[in-house]
């Protein structure tokens, strides 16, 4: 059976692209568990870092924002600044959309994406094969945890929850680890609230190795902003606006800037709510970086340095590796080295046009492998409110 557009994922990029398609009168097919990431590989207890107002998934039919899901599910409203939302309010938000606009979402996994004389063939763990015009990968953070090659080496048969390193992706209830002594990787969001859960989830001991120079930091509260700069969802600044309100802009810069802002625009800064959480219950080691990583008797084992050559080890029951995504076009192995090759990658990812499209004529990408092409916002939720209008006419016009 073929169809003219197949979108790969059904998180709230893969959701947005698909209602503006379907508004465009574009017939599509959806392929993915819907916001299997957002449940799965996010600690239980998370609170989004964005505001309520960054934190909708945008389609093109009224009554299916964040505050209509709460009316009409009688949940607490989200809709100051102050207001904290949970993952998993996020997550029952978001099936509510799947199921309201999209309720033949096909959840089923796409094993394979292979050229094809008139567009694509997708191959289903179901055992089904699909035809499609052309496709979008919606898929996430899926397959993209980034781990330090260092940490890496201490475990060649490749991080887990169970082992003795792990990615943070790698846990929803970090209860298990309780009466474990645990050292975090990190000072983003991710580390320093993983930290806390770990330390509220009665873990023995919780330690945050913090890599870079800068001592761990949190963000301003709202009514602590910088007034005379501009609002982004993100906190007031020049920069944080332009790159969340002028994101087409964004591939028009040269690929080092392109590559630099991406890993360092909103980068390792916790939530102002976090502070009085994590202090005097997270012990933190500052700027020591990690020169080698060990397992000895089962216990993972750190040996650390300073920019003053000074170090030591640090061994503790569980090393979590809160260290981020990474876009890299090798780990989306369910498209065929055919395909992949065929990409012509820029700045840390694929190279897209205006319209997300990529060098392959009918593949296109959205969510944070567009990144690159369209700054860190594509790297939040608010990001869909950009990316699926845009997708979407693009789709339309060459094959609506």
């Amino acid at each position: 059976m073929s169809t003219p557009v197949a979108v790969i994922g059904a998180g709230p990029y893969g959701l947005s692209t698909a209602t503006h398609l379907r508004t465009q009168g574009v017939p599509v097919r959806v392929f993915g568990r819907p916001m299997a990431s957002w449940q799965e590989q996010m600690p239980a207890g998370m609170l989004l870092k964005s505001t309520p107002a960054a934190s909708g998934i945008d389609v093109p039919l009224e009554g299916h924002t964040l505050a209509d899901y709460c009316a009409a599910a009688g949940e607490p409203r989200y809709e100051s600044d102050w207001d904290l939302l949970p993952v998993e309010t996020f997550v029952r938000y978001g099936r509510w959309v799947q199921r309201r606009l999209l309720p033949d979402v096909e959840q089923v996994r796409v094993v394979s994406v292979d050229r094809r004389a008139d567009g694509f063939e997708l191959k289903l763990d179901s055992g089904d094969q699909v035809g499609a015009r052309a496709v979008v990968v919606a898929t996430g953070l899926s397959g993209l945890a980034h781990l330090p090659r260092r940490l890496a080496a201490a475990v060649p048969d490749g991080p887990s929850a169970t082992g003795p390193v792990s990615h943070s992706s790698q846990h929803h209830d970090l209860a298990a680890l309780a009466g474990r002594e645990v050292v975090v990787v990190g000072a983003g969001q991710s580390a320093l609230e993983s930290a806390v859960l770990l330390a509220e989830a009665g873990a023995a001991s919780v330690r945050v190795v913090a890599r870079g120079p800068a001592a761990v930091g949190f963000g301003a509260p709202p009514d602590r902003q910088p007034r005379l700069r501009p609002a982004s969802p993100f906190g007031n600044a020049w920069s944080l606006y332009a790159l969340t309100h002028h994101a087409g802009a964004f591939r028009f810069l040269p690929p080092p800037v392109r590559r630099a802002l991406v890993r360092r625009v909103l980068g390792p800064l916790g939530a102002w709510w976090l502070r009085d959480r994590f202090t005097g219950r997270v012990q933190v080691t500052q700027g020591r970086r990690i020169v080698r990583a060990t397992v000895r008797d089962g216990r993972p084992v750190l040996a650390l340095r300073g920019a003053d050559g000074h170090g030591g080890e640090l061994a503790a029951d569980h090393v979590l590796a809160a260290t981020g995504y990474r876009m890299d076009l090798a780990a989306l192995d369910f498209l065929g080295p055919g395909l992949r090759t065929g990409v012509v990658a820029r700045a840390g990812g694929p190279l897209l046009d205006a319209g997300f499209g990529s060098s392959v004529p009918g593949l296109y990408f959205t969510g944070l492998p567009a990144a690159a092409s369209f700054g860190p916002v594509m790297r939040f939720v608010c990001g869909t409110a950009f990316a699926g209008p845009r997708l979407a006419r693009a789709v339309a016009r060459a094959y609506g």
